[in-house]
């Protein structure tokens, strides 16, 4: 009897998804497969090829949701194929888009939120430029029914994230982002008179800043604004990017003031795959009433089946993050919300008091009051390693631990920062400050920047 060969053909059907004709080549790269494989043998190499990622879990450097639970996994599942633009054929997506709109809307003290618009972005990115759109346009009319020139708007913010460097870039706004002060985390009110002027459409105010995690003092931004109001006549708008306090702020500092509660705060964004626990990519911008977005901004399109009014960057988008969101809504409620960001907050200030006993470090920010997070420099230069050199070492154990300098005028201190999410426990952080204890260790004794090649002091 003949002996028959086996081939790849014949290994993949008995289940050895290596063996298969795909898995025996380095992946195309440039040029699309002239036949169709296995799916199974291809999910598994693209999986094996991704481990070569970071553990999302590791990343501190984010601040995006790394962890869901596994309601979320299925319902974005059964989502995969709704288009949340299509609000006539996907009319209960567009509903539960609504019923988030107007949570955010009395979440964030609108004064009306049955009269509130907003809308879902792909994230704060989009959403912040919408809110600067608006201010932009409402400057506009402003200006051209005084028969004023339109010419030269201007965007005066503190040490914001670079969506609004893109935003004045894209659509023509000049930045005016007030330099930090010695010891500052932050804009100051006291600031604003050097840069507010008749054409300037707006103050954007952070609740939690990128770069050391603070919370701007909006309340205080807001009464500035007012006295120059009434001494000058210039009455500019706030616009607040919470992409990370906006789903912190209302549940463990209900009576911080940074809201709709303040007359001059026209528009918030947040993003809700951050500390909203959707997952990636949801964002919110909500007004604080319908009349404060521009009816020019607004589109409508015929094409999908019914007259639908249209306001975004993008067009079509994927309609699972949003109802991920709802989800969340529901789930936690406040109570859950507060337990949640009230833990993460717990375990910051957990490793922020590790990071304060080892000695070589000054926190800049301890996790008290703003983000689940901390921030911190070398408290000696002369320490003999830089945190550059720390992130390097941390890297080693997978841990990703971003080092930067601060914005101007404070570019000449650099700084780690490491935020706490849902999904990283206590235990975590005391492995992270056991691993910076070492890495300290061995940095000092010369296995830091003076080994690298190229180094010099």
């Amino acid at each position: 009897m003949a002996l028959h060969k086996v081939t790849s053909r014949d290994v993949t059907e008995f289940g050895d998804l290596y063996a298969s004709p795909l898995s025996e080549r380095a992946l195309p790269k440039y040029r699309i497969p002239d036949r169709q494989s296995d799916p199974r043998v291809v999910y598994e190499l693209l999986h094996s090829e991704l481990l070569l990622d970071g553990n999302a879990a590791q990343n501190l450097a984010t601040f995006c949701t790394t962890w869901s639970e596994e309601e979320v996994h299925r319902l974005m599942d059964r989502s995969l194929d709704k288009n949340m633009i299509d609000k006539d054929e996907y009319p209960q997506t567009a509903e539960i888009e609504s019923r988030c709109v107007h949570i955010l809307a009395d979440l964030w003290n609108s004064p009306s939120n049955q009269n509130t618009m907003g809308c879902s972005t792909t994230g704060s990115s989009e959403a912040a430029m919408l809110g600067g759109l608006a201010l932009k346009w409402r400057w506009r009319q402003r200006r051209k029914a005084d028969g004023k020139p339109t010419d030269r708007p201007n965007l005066v913010c503190g040490p914001v994230q670079v969506c609004w460097e893109k935003f004045a870039r894209y659509f023509d706004v000049e930045l005016r982002q007030v330099p930090l002060e010695p010891d500052a985390t932050g804009l100051r009110p006291h600031q604003l008179r050097q840069y507010v002027d008749e054409n300037t459409i707006g103050v954007v105010a952070i609740l939690g800043v990128t770069y050391t995690c603070d919370f701007e003092p909006v309340e205080a931004i807001a009464r500035e604004l007012d006295a120059i109001h009434a001494e000058t006549g210039l009455n500019v708008p706030i616009h607040v990017d919470a992409a990370s306090g906006g789903f912190i702020a209302p549940f463990v500092q209900p009576e911080l003031v940074w809201d709709f509660r303040l007359e001059r705060v026209a528009s918030i964004n947040s993003s809700g795959h951050k500390y909203g626990l959707a997952p990636l990519g949801v964002g919110w911008v909500v007004w604080r009433s319908a009349d404060l977005l521009p009816k020019d901004l607004i589109f409508n399109v015929s094409y999908l089946g019914g007259e639908m009014p249209t306001f975004a960057l993008n067009f079509s988008r994927p309609g699972g993050e949003i109802i991920a969101q709802y989800f969340m809504l529901l789930r936690l409620g406040r109570e859950g919300y507060r337990r949640v960001q009230q833990a993460c907050i717990d375990t910051a200030q957990f490793l922020g008091g590790q990071i304060e006993k080892m000695g070589p470090f000054k926190l800049l920010y301890d996790g008290k009051g703003a983000l689940p997070g901390i921030s911190y420099t070398l408290a000696d230069p002369d320490a003999g390693f830089t945190l550059y050199d720390l992130t390097e070492q941390l890297r080693t154990r997978g841990w990703q631990v971003p080092s930067y300098p601060l914005p101007a005028d404070r570019q000449d201190t650099v700084i780690q920062r490491v935020l706490v999410r849902h999904g990283i426990g206590r235990d975590e952080m005391a492995l992270l400050a056991e691993d910076i204890r070492r890495s300290v260790d061995r940095l000092g004794r010369g296995a830091g920047a003076e080994q690298r090649p190229g180094f010099h002091h």
